[in-house]
């Protein structure tokens, strides 16, 4: 006789007992403590994996309940994307239960074993907890301390959820906690080339501010100690957990620990180095970037704070400094979400959105400047006069002069930051473009009262103009130096599987511009992330115009994309001014670079907020470059772009339009395609349901036409106005396998030189 009971006997009773249950009080205590943490499997085990003796030592560790966190009433505490799943876990009774049953929300078919015996065999699904009488022989099962249950659940349509535990009824139902978080991220098998070849000697070695350079300078990426406490602690810990990898991150593979920081927590990282006092010199400590609140200690000694994940900062250092050994002391906390800018990153990725990054994610370095020195460069140019204006922002503004030299040739001297930019005016100047990217070496002196040099810098500029035209037809373009360029290239994330955010190594990112450039590729929108200094330097060297997102982060509006009657997000003051700070830190940080050609502030309606305010004060700030208000967003009229979304094939709503409401705007397809295609050994899970827009195709054949049909439209839409297209995108990215390569970047699904022939029809008409 079997001792499971069937799926319609479970839920007759079930109903006759779950109201008098429901009615009972939840806080009387049962029978055991409740039980969430299981040993799971993703893979069908061995036929004994059921009985009580069987061994789950080499099971992954989860705590329950196990699904996707958009469930309805589900409690998730560890991720569960796959079709199937096997749980085990121990439960002790001192007693047995008076009418024991089962607590369950489960997916399709769930089957749940005690001490190897079935119990029950659920058909179908539910949406929330349900109870589960066990009867006759299958409470038989149930014995005095230790019990194993068994689970095996399946999930075929939509979201998924299973948690199971053992109560008496008599008791009323369970009371269950908030499910733990797990401690560590995923942690996959997948590693890039580069990332292998990386070692504490060479971790981000290059000089990382490529428009400001000087020749001493020193690194202090490598071997850091760290510590992971309370929030609330403000003194630094008296021992440490053991030694980091800066400069990636907390969770990243490459920083050797593998371990989420959570929202109560902080990190405290620490090293020592030595330095010889010398006068009449500053001491610069960089941070290139930390996520995303931190305090910086030298010696005891507070010389810092900064709040911003994502973008570069400094400290004076000096006067906590001493000869010999000091100690550098780094705490930072980090929320991830909320209204902190946190762009793609989630404490439950899942879809599109990915691990958690905390802490230091890039290079961190020192600098020796003079006391009178210069601390920024602002330069501009004019592609009609062929000119190319630098001011020199210099730390005292008193008694000094600034020399410029373009090339060979001194073209300039005079006052300080107040005496405004130094022109000068190039003959027979080459013009900065994708197909002919030149550069012009710079040199920015400071002089003192004397005309002795005090400090000294280089640089380079590429001369360019950003603007825009109108066709016949009335069709807005952009243009480059004039001249009417058809905009396109991928989505990029960014992301890495072995370093998250940061790249394992310069020469990992540079991988990434040159194969895009070589599938014929003229821009990159850089999709809500922003990179170290050097991946904008590749693009300006390289010639690849880049789309710069803002960072995304708070509470969204309804998404309404391009229809009548936007809305925007409710945001409180201080929320908005933090975001404003971000992003005017961006712009500053990277605006001299020639390949950025267009701002976007907002995405898809993420965070979206005060729109013509934001996207007003972006055409303020920087006018030389367009602004994309909202790429596939709520629109609103400001700035320069309309943007559509759209998956998997590209379209553009023109009716939408109607009333004139896109008139004077550049049409773009901002993000299509998604086509995903999935490349054994190089999935970064193989048992989660990895994704791509439009379904899989069904082979590598069907894969490449689906991306053809997608070029030929988005040509189609080029002959109606279309000015730009975005194709979703440059790797796979955790879940999502709609990249043009593996995420590890050892498998191009389309050759670039297939690519590119693909992508000339795009430019016949340019």
């Amino acid at each position: 006789m079997r001792l499971f009971l069937s799926a319609a006997y479970v839920l007759l009773i079930a109903s006759m007992t779950h109201a008098q249950e429901a009615s009972q009080s939840q806080n009387t205590p049962a029978v055991s403590s409740i039980v969430d943490q299981w040993r799971y499997l993703l893979k069908r085990p061995t036929p004994r994996w059921t009985a009580s003796d069987f061994d789950d030592s080499n099971w992954l560790e989860g705590d329950g309940g196990f699904g996707t966190v958009d469930t309805p009433n589900s409690r998730v505490g560890t991720i569960w994307e796959g079709q199937h799943i096997w749980l085990r876990k121990n439960v002790e009774l001192s007693t047995v239960p008076k009418q024991p049953a089962l607590w369950i929300y489960h997916d399709e078919d769930a089957e749940v074993y005690i001490n190897g015996a079935q119990v029950a065999k659920l058909a179908g699904y539910t949406t929330q907890y349900t109870s589960v009488p066990l009867i006759g022989e299958a409470a038989t099962a149930i014995a005095t301390g230790r019990n194993v249950m068994a689970v095996h659940c399946e999930q075929r349509t939509g979201g998924q959820f299973i948690d199971v535990h053992l109560y008496d009824a008599a008791n009323g139902v369970p009371k269950l906690p908030k499910p733990e978080r797990s401690k560590f991220p995923f942690r996959s098998e997948l590693f890039t080339q580069w990332g292998a070849d990386v070692t504490a000697e060479n971790a981000w070695t290059e000089y990382p501010r490529p428009q400001l350079r000087r020749d001493q300078w020193r690194n202090l990426n490598g071997e850091w100690d760290y510590a992971i406490t309370d929030e609330v602690q403000a003194t630094p810990p008296s021992t440490w957990d053991g030694t980091f990898l800066v400069p990636f991150s907390l969770e990243s593979k490459l920083g050797g620990v593998q371990r989420l920081l959570d929202s109560s927590e902080a990190i405290w990282y620490h090293r020592t180095f030595d330095h010889d006092s010398t006068d009449g010199e500053r001491q610069m400590l960089n941070f290139e970037a930390v996520d995303y609140e931190c305090e910086v200690w030298i010696n005891g000694t507070s010389v810092g704070t900064h709040r911003g994940g994502c973008t570069p900062f400094s400290f004076d250092v000096t006067d906590a400094l001493k000869s010999g050994s000091n100690d550098l002391i780094v705490r930072v906390e980090d929320d991830t979400e909320g209204f902190q800018l946190n762009g793609k990153q989630s404490i439950t990725p899942r879809g599109i959105w990915y691990t958690q990054v905390s802490g230091i994610w890039q290079t961190v370095w020192m600098e020796a400047v003079p006391m009178q020195s210069i601390d920024d460069l602002k330069i501009s140019t004019d592609a009609k006069t062929g000119s190319i204006q630098v001011q020199a922002i210099t730390s005292q503004r008193a008694n000094v002069r600034v020399r410029i030299k373009v090339g060979d040739q001194v073209v300039g001297t005079g006052g300080s930051s107040d005496g405004g930019p130094i022109k000068a005016s190039i003959s027979n100047a080459k013009l900065w473009s994708p197909s002919s990217p030149h550069l012009y070496d710079i040199e920015v002196t400071l002089l003192d009262a004397s005309g002795k040099e005090v400090d000294r810098v280089e640089s380079y500029a590429g001369i360019r103009d950003v603007g825009k035209s109108t066709d016949d037809s009335g069709n807005v373009h952009f243009t480059l130096n004039g001249n009417k360029i058809f905009h396109w290239g991928p989505l990029d994330q960014g992301w890495w599987p072995d370093g998250l955010l940061t790249p394992p190594s310069d020469e990992a990112m540079l991988f990434d511009i040159e194969w895009l450039k070589a599938a014929g590729f003229n821009m990159i929108r850089k999709h809500i992330k922003v990179e170290p200094r050097r991946y904008y330097y590749h693009c300006d060297r390289l010639g690849m115009m880049v789309w710069q997102d803002q960072v995304s982060g708070g509470t969204n509006p309804p998404w309404t994309r391009l229809q009548p009657d936007p809305q925007d997000a409710a945001w409180p003051l201080e929320a908005h001014e933090q975001f404003m700070i971000e992003f005017e830190a961006m712009i500053s940080t990277l605006e001299n670079h020639p390949s950025i050609v267009v701002w976007t502030p907002f995405n898809e309606a993420w965070g979206q907020h005060q729109t013509i305010e934001v996207g007003k004060w972006t055409q303020q700030r920087d006018p030389s470059r367009s602004v994309n208000i909202a790429s596939g967003g709520n629109f609103w009229p400001v700035g320069d772009v309309v943007d559509h979304h759209e998956y998997p094939h590209p379209g553009f709503p023109f009716d939408r339009g109607e009333g004139g409401r896109f008139d004077g705007f550049i049409k773009v397809v901002g993000e299509f395609g998604g086509h995903g295609y999935p490349v054994q050994g190089h999935l970064w899970d193989s048992n989660r349901r990895n994704w791509g827009y439009g379904g899989l195709p069904q082979n590598e054949a069907e894969y490449k036409d689906r991306y053809a049909t997608s070029i030929r439209m988005l040509t189609d839409l080029q002959a109606q106005g279309i000015a730009a297209g975005v194709y979703t995108q440059t790797t796979d990215v955790e879940g999502e396998i709609n990249g043009l390569m593996t995420y590890d970047r050892k498998v191009i699904k389309i050759p670039a030189e297939e690519l590119a022939e693909l992508h000339k029809a795009l430019f016949n008409s340019n």
